[in-house]
This record gives C-alpha cells, structure tokens and sequence, in this order.
C-alpha cells in the first residue's frame, strides 16, 4: 500500500489527488444506476477469483515527497520537504499474496526534518482495496466498507454523473462517472466516484475520500486516493497508476501550518502466469532487495530527483486536491467531514509573543481563539511594551470555510508599518534593534474597525476591506544595548475611511515552465487630517510580481515591486512609497527612498556549489553544497518626500549571496552603484518570514 505513518510531533499530511467536478442534478439509486453498480461488484469480485490469474509480475517507479504549507488560508503552494524516488519489482498469486522489492531507492533532502516512513508507505495498493478499507494499518483510515463490495451496495447511495471518455494507456474506453456517497456520514465511509467500463462493467478508476468519521487521528484534515487500473492481455484489470494523498493540519498557537504526503506510481510492464512458487511471498511483504542485487541490476532512474518530478509534484498549485474537497463536501454534508476545537492560545507569529524596536522596546503578548462551530470563532490578542508603556490588541468575529474563504469583523489598537516590502523577518529585526539599534520598521498609531472577505479558490484570490481608522505619530521610547534609534517618521494625525481590493495569484506553473505569484491591491482613501475644513482623497495601486525559472539544479528568479499615492494634495507621510533596505534596496539605507512612486526590481540566479556537510542530528545532515546567487537591484523613486535627502531615478546596486543549511540561513552583501554603500546582511530565508 501506498499508505503513510508519521511521528505525531510532526505536522504531517494526508490526502490523494482526483479530477472530478459536480454536476447539478443527479438522480440517486434508479434502477439503471444500481443495475451497473451491481454488475461492477459482480465483475469486481470474479477479477478476485479468477482462476485464469494465476501470479503476475510488474515493475513500479513512484515517488513518496514530504511537502510543508504554512499561513491562514494556506495561500502559496506547498514546498518540499523531502523527496524519495522507489522502483519496485512487484509479484503477485492467487487468491492474494504480494510481494514487492525496493530495486532502488534515491532521496533529497531540502529542509531539516525527523520525518520516517512506514515501510508499507513504499509500494502500491493491490486488488483494488478489500471489501473492508483500511489505509496507514488502521491508523489512519479503517473499517470503511467498498463502495463496490455486497455491504457497500447497502451502504452507499449511487448516482450516475456522465458518460465520457478516459484514455488508459493507448485504449479509449467509454465509461460512466458514477457518484458515491454514504447513507449515513456519521459512519467510517468513502466518497467520491467510480469510473465504470460501460461494455464490460469493469472498474477503471476509483477517485475517492473519506468522512471525517473514518479518520482515526484528530489531525488528520483528508485522505483521499486515485487507482487507475488498465486491461492486461486483453483480460485481466491490473493496477496501471496509482496517487494518494495525506494532508495532516495543526498549528502552533493556532498558526496555520500543513503537513503533506504524497505517493505517485506507474506501473508496468506485466508478465502474466509465470509460476511464481508460494514460497517466494513468506516473509515481510515489502522488503528491500539485497544489496548485491540491487547493485548487478541496478534501477533505471535518470537524472535528479527533484528535476525527475512531474510538474504538479514540484510545484503544486492544489487546484485538484480543492475539487476532491469540494465534491466531497457536496455529496455529505459538511459537517461530516470537518473537526471542531474549542479555546486555544493563539499567535500569528513568533514575535506576537516576544518583540523588540525602538517604539516599544520589548514587547510582550499573546491571544486566543474560541471556536464557536459551523467556521465561526472569536479571536483577541495583546501585547504590551515596556518602553511605551501602551496596550496595543485586536479583537475579531471570524467566519472561515474549509477551503479557506472568510469574513471578518475586527476592531484593534495597532502599530502600523509603512514598508512596501518588509526588509527583513521580525525576528532578525529583534535581535538587531536590541544589540546594535538597528530597527527596519517605520510605524505610526492606529485605531481602527473593519469589515473583510476574501475569496479562497483555484487561480486569482479576490479580497475586499473597509475601514475606518485613526492615526497619530509615534516616538522613540527605547535604547539599544549599543548605537542609537534613527528617529521615527512624521506620521500626520489624522482620521480617514478606506476601501482596499486586492486579488492574489498564488505561485503556480504557467507557460513556458514558469512559477508566476501576483499580489495587487488597489486603495481608496478620504482622508480628514486635524483642523482640517475638508476631506482629502488618495488612490494608492501596488503590485508585487514573483516570477521563477528552474533551469536544470539552478532557478532564476525575478521580483517586482511597485506602488505609488495618486492625489491632488500633499498625502500623509504614511501613505507615501518607502523602499531601500536588505530587500527593496540592498546597497542603500533603510527607507532612503521615500515617494509618491517607487518601484524595486531584483533579478537573482541560484546555483548549487560543493560546501561542507552540516550534520544536524536526528533532523539529518544538510547537503554538501551551498547555493550561491549573485543578483542585482534597481530602485526608482518620483518626487521625494520633504522630510528625506532628495532621491529622483533610478538607483542600482549589485551583490551576491549564499543560502546554506537547506536554504534556511541566507548571506548577503551587496553595493549601491549610485551615492549607494557596501552593506551586510544576514537573516533567515524569506519563506520562514511568516511565521516568525
């Protein structure tokens, strides 16, 4: 089996991916209907006795990949972890002994992880399933009955969808699409479809879920799971491809954070009734071939594993697993399939507990989050500085669905941060204000309600916020152990309404093998400052484009950022562009640029070069190589702001960097090219930003 057993300590995966949508009207259990779902149990069961299937032998190449999601709503694609490539030499006797040997074995380790697979994680899935399902050995699915077994006919309803036509191999075959969801989805059951051979009544395909019933571990979000077979020698329906999926959900103080393992196998190349002996399935019933054979008849694998995956695996864009997720859901009721908690602590970041910058100083705090059922919750968190002597919190009625939409009704006291890009992650940001007075945040005062929707769907994201808030400057209350605070920005008091659209592409292949993430956001403001007789209205667009290549082991990477105030008036300081810094203007000051327009552009080439192995434990050993990237930045900036040296154009820099234990560590330096300077950086990768 294709099945997955991880450590608890880890937030780990499951589900498998199918491609079925839901129609509008079905018709359950008419007579054609159970005519063919009765004649699929009946062909099913004589495939299982058929004397004419003696044994058989096949060869399976798949691999198992360990992928990581983070973030409410998970909005990016799943990263990955680990990656092991398997061929397998497979065997099989009647009436149902198997036996499959590891012919060769390969894996990548990208991040650090203790993670360890189950041996039955490393074959496929035999027979279709017994009558009884039971994946992970009972412990992640167990008890459901076959759709297509003599207790699930009574336990299913049925309904045909479409007739249509798959390709299986180099055979078209005609089938019916035929639904399936239980009678009672309080009970251990699948849900999903069968495809079903309309001239022979054969099982073709199997594309299914479970209820949240039949999931054993409390963590567990799905498993779902795809069995294509194919038509051997004209007679016999035999295992041709094979995905499953486990999603495992949690969260570190209700920080969203997804676990996922994914199994894919083609198989092959069948000799039917060759007269395996009995003897040859004692013993386990996946084993690794002995070294020396393993050696004179080595498996073909070509090239690396990580440029060997297919696309949906390296860069997953999730669009398949929502449809699983989204027929499941109709076909039972939602709460079947979904888990509930009750009070939590809550924190959306490391530094929401602990933090340290010039305002503030150090500032400690932390939340909570009471769900109230059907995707309602009740959020607060606070934190309190020792420098400011000030409470800053948020409290919110949340609604969120299972894929990831939401409303949300918020009221808070804030400090707000004008950066365009954030330069570096919260925590570097700590250590740095603390140590040396280095502080890469700009923020100002904020009182505020709001009213938010987001969309969660496959491709564009749309979101929509009104607010209405009010704001004032803050001071420097805090000292660093060494160096001093710049001051703070001359942040206008003022009370203003706003209305902010934003629609998000999240990275996903596109044309021409390209990872393409867009963030857009347009904003309307009417602005009152103090004193003032009238209101004064803004429209500020920005745009963050990511765009990524990988060219054999190296990527090439593009990044674009721009924004940019359009108003009559003289706008606030704190609705103007700010970039330079470690990430929008490497080789300048922090916030040297400051305007009513800005844009950043980076261009990056990553490329592995041979380094020092780093053993890291039970959490493995980095790789002998560090990735190198040398880049260049261009800023422009368009009528600079009075309380900042005049800055107009274009201003490049060149530097180069290196990403060392998986990529976790990154090093840069880099030159600004025009009244620019030699600067030094060194911080976590940005991925890890958002949790920290």
């Amino acid at each position: 089996m294709i099945i997955l057993k991880l450590r608890r300590n880890l937030l780990v995966p499951v589900m498998i991916v199918i491609a079925s949508t839901l129609g509008a009207q079905q018709t359950w259990n008419d007579p054609r209907t159970r005519a063919l779902v009765e004649r699929a149990t009946e062909r099913r069961a004589l495939q299982l006795a058929d004397t004419g299937l003696v044994d058989y032998k096949a060869t399976a190449h798949g691999y198992v990949t360990f992928l990581a999601q983070f973030g409410e709503g998970f909005p990016e694609p799943p990263k990955i972890v680990k990656a092991d490539e398997l061929g397998l030499e497979v065997y099989w006797r009647a009436p149902d002994l198997s036996k499959q040997r590891i012919m060769g074995r390969r894996d990548t380790l990208l991040l650090p992880t203790d993670i360890n697979y189950h041996r039955d994680h490393l074959g496929i899935v035999q027979n279709n399933f017994r009558n009884i399902i039971r994946i992970g050995e009972g412990d992640e699915v167990q008890d459901v009955p076959h759709p297509l077994s003599p207790t699930g006919l009574d336990a299913y309803d049925f309904a045909i969808r479409d007739s249509l036509q798959i390709r299986v191999g180099s055979r078209v075959l005609d089938v019916y699409e035929v639904l399936v969801r239980p009678k009672n989805d309080r009970q251990p059951r699948a849900v999903g479809a069968v495809y079903i051979d309309r001239e022979t009544g054969e099982v073709v395909r199997m594309a299914f879920s479970f209820t949240r019933a039949a999931l054993i571990d409390k963590e567990l979000e799905d498993v779902s799971v795809v069995l294509e077979n194919a038509l051997i020698e004209g007679r016999f329906w035999l295992p041709r491809r094979q995905e499953v999926e486990i999603r495992r959900t949690g969260s570190w103080l209700e920080y969203p954070a997804r676990g996922i393992i994914r199994g894919r196998w083609e198989i092959c190349c069948y000799e039917v009734n060759k007269g395996i002996p009995p003897g040859f399935f004692n013993g386990p019933e996946i084993v690794m071939a002995p070294a020396a054979e393993r050696a004179q008849k080595p498996f073909p694998f070509t090239g690396g594993i990580l440029d060997s995956l297919p696309p949906d695996v390296r860069a997953v864009t999730d669009e398949d697993v929502k449809k699983v997720q989204e027929e499941a859901r109709a076909l039972v009721r939602a709460q079947a399939l979904s888990r509930s908690r009750s009070f939590a602590l809550s924190a959306r970041h490391i530094s929401d507990i602990a933090r340290f910058n010039r305002v503030e100083g150090l500032a400690l705090g932390t939340g909570f989050l009471q769900r109230l059922g059907a995707g309602l919750a009740l959020v607060a968190s606070g934190r309190y500085g020792f420098s400011d002597e000030e409470f800053k919190g948020r409290g919110a009625v949340e609604y969120r669905t299972g894929a990831g939409s939401s409303l949300i009704l918020a009221a808070e006291r804030q400090y707000g941060d004008v950066s365009d890009e954030q330069e570096t992650s919260l925590v570097r940001n700590t250590l740095a204000a603390q140590e040396f007075g280095s502080d890469y945040t700009d923020t100002y005062d904020v009182h505020g309600i709001s009213l938010s929707a987001s969309l969660a769907r496959p491709g564009w994201r749309p979101s929509l916020e009104y607010a209405y808030e009010r704001h004032a400057p803050l001071l420097v209350n805090a000292r660093p152990a060494s160096g001093r605070f710049e001051a703070t920005i001359p942040a206008v008091p003022l009370r203003e309404s706003r209305l902010t659209a934003g629609l998000d592409r999240p990275t996903s292949l596109t044309l021409g093998g390209l990872e393409l993430g867009i963030h857009f956001v347009v904003t309307g403001t009417s602005t009152k400052r103090s004193g003032a007789s009238l209101p004064m209205k803004l429209l500020r667009p920005s745009v963050a484009v990511d765009v990524q290549r990988p060219i054999g082991s190296s990527r090439l990477l593009l990044h674009t950022s721009a924004a940019g105030v359009l108003t009559s008036d003289a706008p606030p300081a704190q609705h103007l562009v700010f970039l330079g810094g470690p990430t929008s203007g490497p080789g300048y000051e922090f916030h040297e640029f400051v305007g009513r327009g800005g844009m950043s552009q980076r261009i990056e080439w990553r490329f592995l070069t041979p380094f020092v192995p780093i053993p890291l434990g039970r959490y493995g050993r980095a790789p002998g190589t560090i990735t190198l990237a040398p880049f260049a930045t261009a800023v422009w900036i368009d009528r600079s702001a009075p309380f900042k040296a005049s800055r107009q154009g274009w201003y490049p820099a060149i530097g180069l960097s290196a990403l060392t234990v998986f990529d976790v560590l990154r090093f840069d330096v880099a030159r600004g090219l025009r009244k620019g300077r030699w600067t030094f950086s060194v911080d976590v990768g940005r991925d890890f930003w958002s949790v920290l």
